[in-house]
């Protein structure tokens, strides 16, 4: 199993260096110095191929499952350059990220801004990631007849998640702390806009365009429409639960320590503590949160053991996966479809909660 999970993971690498060669290419077609040429593929590197690559991955398993059959190799090389699309918007986000948070690290290496002679330099770079995902989509999809989508989903998309970004910056910044900007409706908003919709919407809509889904002239049944009302449940599950194993998960099984707490990050477990906390609590809360400061984040802790934050959501995971999964049957077991074209397919969306629901790390 791990074996079969690695040769994918190679595979799918195989077209970075492919991409990576193309971007690089049109730098020196546009008589690029050579240095500026290094500092592109150094910057491609570094950035892009690192991280578990799952919102990459997903479309290539997002297209074999909606096709139903193995991939050409020409289909498997459009799939995985608009997984590749998204792990360059994903790079966008976090180089510019980790400067707005003053981060160190990230994937266990310095942030690319702290890495030695980059600095400012970052901000401009993050804009060439993001840039470069435009140049690929118009290279190899400008004659598709769903090119505008593309284009259209990654602008929306994008802008998305700056949103969500923006909300959570100005509802949590590290070095001030106020929880009374925090509720469980701020944060539902900041996880679907953050998160949900790029991590989660984005590529199996791509997966979708793909395949030739078209959308429905009827609102009620246009499957972008369906694919959107259950993906953006269950990435807002996904994020609930990320907040949660911050908290309760020990971090030789979490792989990193959780600092939720000590970031004062807008994380489902303060917002349900706020929601049920005494006046005493609260003063614990107030006086304990997003502090720098190891036993303050043991008061916090304890506080959310005495108000069975556990208990809450194990009672939130039943939920959210009864609903989700209810939402995944409401597509047709057995899809009709007109010859030769590709239906909706539950298993889409069946194969991102099974691998979500009740996960540890």
């Amino acid at each position: 199993m791990a074996d079969a999970k690695a040769q994918k993971r190679q595979k799918f690498e195989g077209v970075f260096t492919v991409l990576r060669d193309e971007l690089l290419a049109y730098l020196k077609q546009e008589g690029m110095p050579q240095d500026a040429v290094d500092w592109f593929r150094r910057n491609l590197e570094y950035n892009v191929p690192g991280g578990k690559l799952n919102r990459g991955l997903s479309v290539v398993d997002s297209v074999e499952i909606l096709k139903g059959r193995a991939l050409s190799d020409d289909e498997y090389f459009k799939a995985a350059l608009l997984g590749w699309c998204i792990e360059l918007l994903q790079a966008f986000f976090l180089v510019s990220d980790d400067m707005m948070d003053q981060s160190v690290t990230r994937r266990g290496q310095p942030c690319w801004y702290r890495v030695d002679g980059v600095g400012y330099i970052a901000i401009n770079d993050s804009f060439m990631l993001e840039g470069a995902i435009y140049y690929l989509l118009k290279k190899h999809f400008r004659t598709e007849p769903y090119y505008v989508h593309l284009l259209e989903l990654f602008h929306d998309t994008t802008f998305q998640t700056e949103l969500g970004q923006l909300i959570d910056l100005i509802t949590a910044p590290e070095d001030h702390v106020d929880l009374s900007k925090f509720s469980l409706e701020k944060h539902q908003k900041i996880v679907i806009y953050k998160t949900a919709y790029y991590s989660f919407y984005l590529p199996v809509a791509l997966a979708m365009y793909m395949c030739g889904i078209a959308h429905s002239s009827d609102p009620g049944a246009d499957p972008y429409a369906l694919a959107q009302s259950i993906l953006i449940p269950l990435g807002e599950y996904f994020q609930v639960q990320d907040d949660f194993l911050d908290f309760a998960a020990p971090p030789e099984v979490l792989g990193k320590i959780g600092t939720d707490i000590v970031d004062n990050k807008c994380s489902w477990c303060v917002n349900v503590a706020l929601a049920l906390a005494t006046p005493e609590q609260r003063k614990v809360l107030d006086d304990n949160y997003g502090r720098k400061d190891p036993e303050a984040e043991k008061r916090v802790k304890a506080l959310y053991e005495e108000l069975g934050i556990r208990e809450k959501y194990a009672e939130y995971e039943e939920n959210a996966y009864r609903r989700i999964m209810g939402l995944i049957e409401s597509i047709p077991e057995k899809p009709a479809a007109k010859e030769g074209e590709v239906p909706l397919r539950r298993e889409v969306f069946k194969v991102f909660l099974d691998k979500i629901y009740k996960r540890q790390k």
